[in-house]
């Protein structure tokens, strides 16, 4: 990929916050944002900050980075929002939106269906949207506290 195809990369742009953002966490390797559309309210992105597409090309460093980071948003996920269970998940290839390797941290509820999560079925969460603000300080808050 040449320097001018990385710089055009969303998922670059959203885990080096060239883009407005809610970060929860971040170290060297990888930024940890919450989703813009959430399916519920704790819905994380992790991104490496340097460009992927797909976890088989990540170095050591990354891959490692990565599940820390999974385990670290499980944990405050749990502790803030006592979900019945939480789905971690990558699209990738075509079904990557993003063209970048981002891995999905969702709180999930027993009574709520998960089959929208990959149909184009517009969700109704708007009062998520407005509040991402808040829940990022709230999330950002309880992960630091993890970390301590």
């Amino acid at each position: 990929m040449t320097k001018h195809e990385h710089s055009e990369c969303l998922g670059c742009a959203l885990a080096n916050k060239a883009l407005p953002v809610q970060v929860v966490y971040e170290n060297e390797f990888v930024c940890c944002i919450l989703d813009h559309d959430p399916f519920n309210e704790g819905h994380t992105l992790i991104l490496p900050k340097k460009h992927f597409r797909f976890v088989d090309e990540f170095d050591t460093e990354t891959a490692n980075a990565v599940m820390n980071a999974a385990q670290l948003m499980s944990k405050a996920i749990k502790k803030m929002y006592k979900p019945d269970g939480i789905t971690v998940c990558q699209n990738g290839g075509a079904f990557d939106e993003l063209s970048h390797y981002h891995m999905h941290v969702v709180p999930r509820y027993s009574n709520q269906s998960f089959a929208s999560f990959f149909t184009e079925e517009p969700w109704d969460n708007e009062d998520l949207k407005e509040k991402l603000p808040v829940t990022r300080k709230e999330l950002a808050k309880v992960i630091s506290e993890l970390l301590a």
